[in-house]
């Protein structure tokens, strides 16, 4: 079963765009490691929240994606860039549009 993952992110101020330039870069290598969706978002009414959703093929490929050294180097680039407060949400995909059958 694939696997999902929604996460509200907060950045500090002043600092939104410069984390979504590092969460957008490499979707060709998000897409190796097995992500099937991987959206980011922002609202105006929150600006110092970033929304990611993602589908994984499973949620050892999600975990492994963790290791890769480019996944570990965007996360250390970003990471000065945020507060630390995170609110994420996983679950199992039972399908949906643009979700692989």
């Amino acid at each position: 079963m694939r696997y999902g993952m929604s996460v509200a992110m907060h950045v500090r101020a002043g600092q939104r765009d410069a984390v979504v330039a590092i969460l957008t870069r490499d979707g060709d290598a998000m897409r190796a490691l097995g992500c099937d969706l991987y959206l980011v978002g922002v609202s105006d009414e929150k600006p110092d929240v970033i929304y990611v959703t993602e589908v994984w093929t499973s949620r050892q490929a999600h975990r492994a994606s963790l290791d890769h050294p480019a996944v570990q180097a965007a996360i250390a680039e970003a990471m000065p860039m945020l507060t630390g407060e995170f609110h994420s949400t996983e679950f199992d995909v039972v399908g949906g549009l643009g979700v692989p059958g």
